[in-house]
Parts: C-alpha cells; structure tokens; sequence
C-alpha cells in the first residue's frame, strides 16, 4: 500500500489526509522525503551551468518540498496529540533532521555556487525580494558553519545534532511531568470555587478517571489559585506547577539546561563570536545584548515599583485574614483576585459567561473581515483530533487559506499556545496557499455546554490569530521568507498588535455575550472590565522581565555550570520582589530550551510590544480602530510581506518612525510609576 505521506494528496486543500495516515507512516516518509531533498541538493552542485538565481537559490527553495509535507503534518500531529511512538519518532527525528541541515550548511560546492552569485549581485538583476532572499540564504550559510572546515565543522555538526537531541528531550520531560501530576479534590475543597472552576477540574479527573482534580494545566490551575481560600492547596499545586522539570528523576531538565547551554557557547564561538547571545541577536532588530538589556532594564524599573507596592497592599489583606509572616507566591493570584473585586467590582465568574470560546472566535474572525475583507466558512477535513476545527479563509470570493483552531486542553497536548503552518505561502511552486494551526490549552467543558474563557484567555486567541494573520495574508514568491520568517523580536509585532482589538468596546459589546440569557455584556461591565486591562501590571510584567533577563544573562558571556545557581544571581541582582517567580523557571523554560528559538530572545514579545503599543496609536490618532487606510497599510506593510524587507524598514514605512519605550510603559500604565 502506497504511504499517504508521499502519494498525492486528494484532500480538501491540500489537507493532510489524517483518517488514512497512521504513526507508522511517518518514519518511512521521512526517509523518502530526506532521500528527495538530497537528490535535488546533489542536482544543484552537480550542474555543470554556471550558477545562476533561478538553478541555485530557487533550486534550493524548492528541495524541501516533500520534507516540508511530511513535516508539517508530523509536528502539527506529536505537539498537539502525542503519544508514546510519536514522542519516539520525534527523538528519533532529530538527529536525522539535524544531520541534512549540517550536510546542507558543509556542502562546499552549494556554497561555492551562493557565493559566486553573492559576489556578482549587482550584476544579475535580481528583484528586491530576490536580493533579500540571496542575502539571507548566505548569511544562513555562514551562520551555520560554511566557513569551517575540517575538525571544527565536523564539531560544529555534532553539536547541532546534540541540541536537537538535548531540545527534543527538554520537551518531551516537560510534557511527562505535566501529564503526570495532579491533584485530586474533595467536594469540601470544591465548594468554594466558582462553577467554572468547578466544571474544569471534574472534566480534568474525567479525562484521568478519576474525581475533580487540578493539574498543572494554565487555564485550570491559574483560576484555582485565584479562587481556592485553602492555602495549604494553593502551596501544594503552585509549588507543583512551578517545579515542572524540576522533580528528579528522569525527567529532570536541570543537567540537560547545562549542557544546552554549553554547547551553545561552544557552537557560538566556533563561529567567531564572543557569546551565544551576540550570535543570535546579529541578525535581530535589536542586534546586541546591550541594546536588549537596556530594554528591559528601562521597564524593570518602574515594574518593579508597582509590583512592590502592590505586594504591601496584598500582604496586608493576607494578615488582616490573621496569617502571620510575609506575602507568598501562592498568595498572589488569590489576594490578587480579591483586590480586584473590591477596586474595580470585578470578578472573573463574573465575567466569564460573556466570554463563550465561539464567541471569541467569532469576534477574532469579525475584526479580520472589517480589517482586511477576509470572510471565514467551517468545512470538514480529516483532522489530526477530534477537537480541531477549520474554516476555509477567502476574499471577494478567491481562496486565502485554510485555518485549523484546535482549542481546548488535554494530556497529550503540550502545554501553551502556539501558531504554525502545515504549509506555508509561496508562489514559486506555484500559488501556494497556506494551512494555519492556531492551538491553546482552554479548559474544555462537559459535552453540551459551551466553553467559557477567562480575559486572558480571551488574548491568547486574538494573539495567536494574529500571527496566523501574518501567515494567511502573506503574499511573496519565496516560502523561505514567507509569513511568521521574520526576525525574531518583529515576529510578534502583528500577534501583539491584534490583541488590541479585543479591548476595542465595540468589539466586545458585540461578541461579549451571556451564555445563558445571550445578552450582551452590560455597559457597566465592560466599562470595568477595560477600566481594569492593566490591573496587577506590575506582577505580569515582573515574572515576564525576570525570564527575559535570566535568558539573556544566561547566553550573554561564558556558560554557567549550574543554571540555577545562576538563574539565584540573576534574580538577586535585580532584586526580584519576593513573592513574585519567574514566568518561566529554568527546567520548564520551553521557550529557550526545546529549541533555539527564543533563545537570547525571549525578550523579542517586549521588543515587539514597542511596536504594537505606538501601532495600534495610530488607529487611536484617527479615532477609528477600523480604518480602512491604516488597515491596508497595515497589510501591505507588514502582514503581507513577510520577510521579504528589513524589519525596521517595514515598520518605519508603516509608522512613518520607529518608537520609543513610552507606548509601551503607558499601555501597561507603568508610565508614571516612580
């Protein structure tokens, strides 16, 4: 029977056709994929014409065509409903996918063939966007050790082929520990919760046979801290959640972050720079750790401000319950929540009815049609779970894209949230047209009622739509800059920018509905719900700036022995308040240690934000969120061009400047903090 991995697809869309592929077909497509792209590479450097764009770059563009397939449909598969074989397949993937690239990055007469055209560039009359994708593709090679010859390449490929091993453990540890713990409640522990909470954790005991239970899950044990009056409780799932890949044992991540970070350094210095951190930042909008630390140290200090008075004002509500000693980490979220009801007459049951998931989704989808003219239709296709979705994206009447929403959490699911692109845009190959996969961890309620999401919660929709905005509305020739292929710190611009368009009031007056009464969300409520957007801004921007220093500090100079010695260091120099952690501890630091890219640049979501506050001031400048001039500009200038153009260049070209650090301080109303 032929593989459905490498026959031709039939599907809807060019949809992997999951009801017919099974965890079987995955190894033996890959080596056939790999064998293809091996093929084709051997094709080009065995071309006896002279180089040229069209038989050497776009030749390169196109090798990975069947390996791009057979990969798309995995990683969509194993990072959102793993198993055993497919966490199996994953690890073995990894040095076998290492290894091309590696063969790729020595290959001297490939090489040979880029550098000839990059000498003569200005001679072959390349269009900007080829010039662009020349630049990039050499930069890529020498980047990845094309350069090096003898024992040091031969180093240089066997550490890339460790840390993919290394990356692929870190998460797959990360996931066992998440899957494996959790809580189980009694009754008395869940009368006082609110119902939603209720509802999530009796779903959550379902899913492991078992009664109500909290696990480490964002959208089940962020709300039980926030709710639970049992402190005990509280200490014991916080502390839980908190030492994700750090219980012992094997699936302990603490050795495998050190030698992570020795290689890196390692690598980085084969290549002739002096940190980690000033080889990956070389090719980013901010370019040096200088520049990044300078950023974030520029916000730490007014955040810091308002998280410590903050922390007075908690602790006090905490020994005015008659707890004696000072304010915890598990303390937080619960006093927290309840200065919220009392300041802003808030609350989270409150307000969660009005926000139904497909409403939510519907508003995502409604912005982008006012926005951009894209109007979304639901269609079946053969999904990888049976909780996906999709809708085929369209404008005046031409196909844009297809659009997977897979949003609801389970175990073998890893945690976060993400976009990716099963298939990405191009028009070399033809007029390629992407497949986008949003995918969230939101409690998913018992069968017949509708799923009901916290204001968080509501963000990380529109912030991954944003980015799978950025994939469907690109528009260049070459898939290698196409979509999200853009500098890390601009990668986040248009998924922070969109978030902005849920506190538009009309937005939410519209979508913001009872899930009951379907009434809309009275004006009194949303008035405070937006009034309170920036509400315990300084703990949200504190555990965010302590990961992003901790990451740079850990890249930026020689790598330590023992990261968490110096993650203490870190967080001791900058005084990190006390009750407050790290969003991200080291041995659950996903971001940075499954792979390199956040690597140095978890600091890229505050880099973007920059832009996404002075953005979305420019709708606020002409009082209508919707403008269609800004819009279009919007699209032509940065969601429709990819990587195609410098960042900065875009940005400017949209804004007409680049911003300040103002925007950003006054949006999360840190402006006039001492």
């Amino acid at each position: 029977m032929t593989n459905p991995l490498v026959a031709d697809w039939d599907t809807p869309f060019g949809y992997p056709p999951f009801d017919r592929i099974t965890d079987a077909d995955y190894a033996p497509a890959l080596d056939v994929a790999l064998a293809e792209a091996r093929e084709k590479i051997a094709a080009i450097t065995a071309n006896p014409d002279a180089p040229t764009f069209a038989n050497t770059v776009e030749a390169l563009d196109l090798a990975d065509g069947m390996l791009d397939r057979v990969l798309g449909a995995f990683y969509a598969q194993a990072g959102a409903d793993s198993n055993d074989t497919r966490e199996a397949l994953m690890r073995d993937f990894a040095p076998k996918l290492s290894a091309y690239s590696s063969e790729i990055a020595s290959n001297r007469d490939l090489f040979a063939r880029i550098e000839t055209l990059w000498q003569d560039r200005d001679t072959l009359d390349l269009t900007p966007e080829q010039a662009r994708v020349l630049m990039l593709t050499r930069r890529g090679f020498v980047r990845s050790g094309a350069l090096l010859e003898g024992a040091e390449a031969e180093r240089l490929t066997a550490i890339k082929g460790r840390l993919a091993e290394l990356g692929t453990q870190f998460g797959q540890n990360l996931l066992a520990d998440e899957r494996g713990w959790f809580m189980e409640l009694s009754e008395d522990d869940l009368a006082p919760l609110p119902g939603f909470v209720q509802q999530a954790a009796r779903a959550a005991g379902e899913e492991q046979g078992k009664g109500p239970v909290v696990t480490t899950s964002r959208s089940l044990i962020v709300p039980f801290l926030q709710f639970s009056p049992n402190r005990d409780l509280r200490r014991r799932a916080y502390e839980a959640w908190t030492a994700r890949g750090a219980m012992g044992g094997a699936t302990d991540n603490r050795a495998i972050a050190a030698e992570i970070l020795s290689l890196r350094e390692e690598r980085a210095k084969l290549l002739g720079y002096d940190s980690f951190a000033a080889y990956k930042l070389e090719p980013e909008m901010a370019g040096t750790p200088e520049a990044v630390e300078d950023l974030l140290m520029r916000v730490w200090t007014p955040a810091k401000a308002a998280a410590e008075a903050d922390a007075k004002v908690l602790e006090a509500m905490l020994h005015a319950d008659g707890i004696a000693g000072p304010l915890e980490p598990w303390d937080w979220h619960y006093y927290s929540e309840k200065r919220r009801v009392a300041e802003h007459d808030l609350n989270e049951a409150e307000i969660k009815p009005y926000l139904q998931l497909d409403r939510m989704i519907d508003a995502a989808f409604a912005c982008a049609t006012r926005l951009f003219g894209l109007k979304f239709s639901p269609v079946e296709v053969p999904h990888y779970h049976p909780d996906a979705r999709a809708w085929e994206v369209s404008r005046n009447g031409t196909h844009v894209a297809l659009f997977i929403g897979d949003y609801f959490a389970r175990g073998s699911k890893r945690s976060g949230a993400w976009c990716s692109a099963m298939r990405s845009q191009q028009r070399l190959a033809g007029d390629i047209r992407p497949i986008v996969v949003n995918v969230c961890n939101f409690a998913k309620p018992p069968a017949g009622d509708p799923a009901l999401l916290s204001y968080d919660d509501a963000r990380t929709l529109f912030h991954e739509f944003g980015h799978a905005l950025h994939q469907m509305l690109s528009n260049v020739t070459y898939q290698s800059v196409s979509g999200t292929s853009v500098a890390r710190d601009f990668v986040e611009l248009p998924s922070q920018l969109y978030e902005h368009w849920l506190e538009v009031p009309e937005v939410l007056e519209e979508f913001a509905t009872h899930a009951e009464t379907g009434a809309a969300m009275p004006r009194d409520l949303l008035d405070r719900l937006l009034a309170a957007t920036t509400y315990d801004m300084g703990f949200q921007t504190v555990e965010y700036l302590a990961s992003a220093l901790v990451d740079l500090a850990f890249h930026n100079g020689p790598a330590p022995a023992d990261p968490m010695q110096k993650q203490a260091e870190v967080l001791e120099t900058i005084g990190m308040p006390r009750a407050i952690r790290m969003r991200h501890a080291t041995p659950h630091f996903a971001h940075v240690f499954t792979g390199d890219g956040y690597s140095s640049g978890y600091y890229s979501y505050m880099w973007s934000e920059v832009m996404d506050a002075d953005a979305f001031a420019a709708f606020e400048e002409v009082g209508n969120a919707f403008d269609a001039g800004l819009a279009q500009s919007l699209e032509a200038n940065i969601l429709s061009v990819g990587g195609s153009e410098d960042a900065a260049e875009l940005y400017t070209r949209f804004r007409g400047r680049m911003p300040g650090v103002e925007p950003l301080l006054k949006g999360r109303g840190l402006l006039d903090v001492a």
